[in-house]
């Protein structure tokens, strides 16, 4: 039981098709709770059907999963009530001010002081010189601080984020960086899917690749080094980036 409860999620034996056409193929893996955990996989891998799952948005076909220590199936309700999900394209409404959007969310939530709740995350996201704008002045990486501040509205557990950087600039790209390090840091847990590699190096403490519908590698980044071929010269060993590593490892299941 102890050892269960500094998991944020885990999943067992996940299945789903889609009609005729099987997506996930038996998934299993565990998430620590207050750690950032890069789900990595191509296009059409079934990232995002993990975590429609996982968030309740859709039922699973065999295998368990539980959120937060609340399975997904049998107490959907409790799970929706400790995280929090952010989807590829920001959900902030461009004619309301930043303020505004964040108090709109505090209210339909119901939390007391909507207002005070709006200004500690104006300022936490480093967004309080531009809370009275309207968001459609907003940079890409300005309205992506935005979508996740808004997110964390009601201080969830867990926050999913569903290719968080896809669309910006470097520089905007660098900003949600440092606010997901600031997630995590104060005791949030992550769970990131992206399919920038660099992405995953930079923030994760976990990463597991998808491939073909289940789980091919899993660990940590140096983990995943081990899996790859060692460098072969003679005067400095290179470490291979994590796009090297990926394929490599794509590339030895799809041999197979």
């Amino acid at each position: 039981m102890n050892s269960n409860q500094n998991k944020a999620i885990q999943v067992n034996g996940l299945q789903k098709a889609y009609k005729k056409l099987q997506v996930l193929k038996g998934v299993d893996f565990e998430v620590e709770k207050g750690s950032i955990f890069a789900l990595l996989g191509s296009n059409g891998a079934g990232k995002t059907t993990i975590i429609k799952i996982l968030t309740t948005l859709l039922k699973k076909d065999v295998g368990t999963a539980s959120v937060n220590g609340f399975d997904v199936a049998t107490r959907p309700g409790l799970v929706r009530q400790s995280i929090s999900l952010t989807g590829q394209f920001a959900a902030v409404d461009e004619v309301l001010t930043g303020r505004e959007n964040l108090i709109m969310i505090a209210k339909l939530r119901h939390l007391e002081n909507p207002r005070q709740v709006a200004d500690e995350l104006l300022n936490r996201f480093s967004l309080a010189d531009a809370a009275d704008r309207r968001v459609v002045t907003y940079s890409g990486g300005m309205s992506r601080r935005l979508d996740i501040a808004m997110s964390l509205v009601g201080k969830p557990q867990l926050i999913f984020l569903d290719e968080p950087t896809t669309g910006l600039d470097p520089e905007g790209r660098i900003e949600v960086w440092k606010t997901v390090k600031a997630l995590a840091a104060n005791g949030t847990t992550v769970f990131l899917t992206t399919q920038y590699l660099e992405e995953a190096e930079q923030l994760a403490d976990q990463i597991a690749i998808l491939h073909e519908g289940k789980i091919i590698a899993n660990g940590t980044l140096a983990d995943l080094k081990k899996l790859f071929p060692p460098a072969k010269v003679e005067y400095i060993e290179k470490q291979p980036t994590l796009e090297e590593i990926f394929l490599a490892i794509i590339g030895k299941k799809e041999e197979k």
